[in-house]
């Protein structure tokens, strides 16, 4: 039995820092995983805040009041972002922030709040992979190598783009099953874990037996990752 795993990569712009003293989101870029990978399927919009945009949030996003005035505002698609998300994992850089705002906006429109333990924070997963190292987005894309010179402001579909990579190295790179260290192999902990004994005796954990031809679309989504790697290193010549 293939277990199929979704993630939805999320991103939000706002107009300021704090939802509860009447910050408002103006923009949610989400990207989808499948297994891991990056299916094409995005979820992006520009709102309409209903309010002003104080100066030095433009300054981060670029966003302005006169383009944002005839967008949407967030009542008129609550339904079709829910429906994207559905009930997948969120991950998120500093995802206690974007939840904030997410739910901010759900509650004023009467649709109840999304758990925090729906969420996978990067933030706390960098910290946890490199502590007292600087675990901003554009920190983490730096040591993985992943090229930012596109990003002059933060979006929010292409911050998501970003790091739904950076998330992927964050987890074991791109094949995170396959970490070759001294603790891989626990099928029960996760990538980076031993197979461990069974408990009081010597029978150890055993991996269940899996499919490994891929199929036709799996075919077709790696070769489509693979298509936004920079200068991988197996396309090297002189090696």
């Amino acid at each position: 039995m293939i277990v199929t795993v979704r993630e939805i990569i999320l991103d939000t712009e706002t107009t300021g820092l704090n939802p509860k003293t009447g910050d408002r989101i103006v923009e949610i870029g989400c990207f989808e995983l499948m297994n891991h990978m990056p299916t094409g399927r995005t979820y992006h919009v520009y709102l309409n805040p209903e309010r002003d945009m104080p100066p030095e949030a433009e300054r981060v996003h670029g966003l302005s009041n006169a383009f944002l005035a005839d967008k949407p505002i967030f009542a008129t698609i609550a339904e079709e972002f829910l429906a994207f998300i559905a009930d997948a994992p969120l991950v998120a850089h500093n995802a206690n922030f974007d939840l904030g705002f997410v739910n901010a906006e759900l509650e004023r429109v009467g649709r109840n709040r999304l758990p925090p333990d729906r969420t996978i924070d990067t933030v706390d997963l960098a910290r946890r992979k490199f502590p007292g190292a600087q675990a901003s987005l554009d920190a983490l894309c730096r040591r993985f190598q992943i090229d930012t010179t596109h990003r002059t402001k933060h979006g929010a579909l292409l911050d998501a783009e970003l790091l739904a990579r950076v998330y992927l190295e964050l987890i074991g790179g791109r094949e995170p099953g396959l970490t070759l260290d001294s603790t891989s192999g626990d099928p029960t902990a996760g990538p980076g874990k031993t197979a461990r004994s069974a408990e009081g005796g010597s029978a150890p954990v055993v991996r269940p037996q899996r499919m490994h031809e891929p199929t036709p679309d799996e075919r077709e989504l790696h070769a489509a990752f693979l298509a936004t790697l920079k200068d991988p290193i197996w396309r090297r010549e002189n090696l």
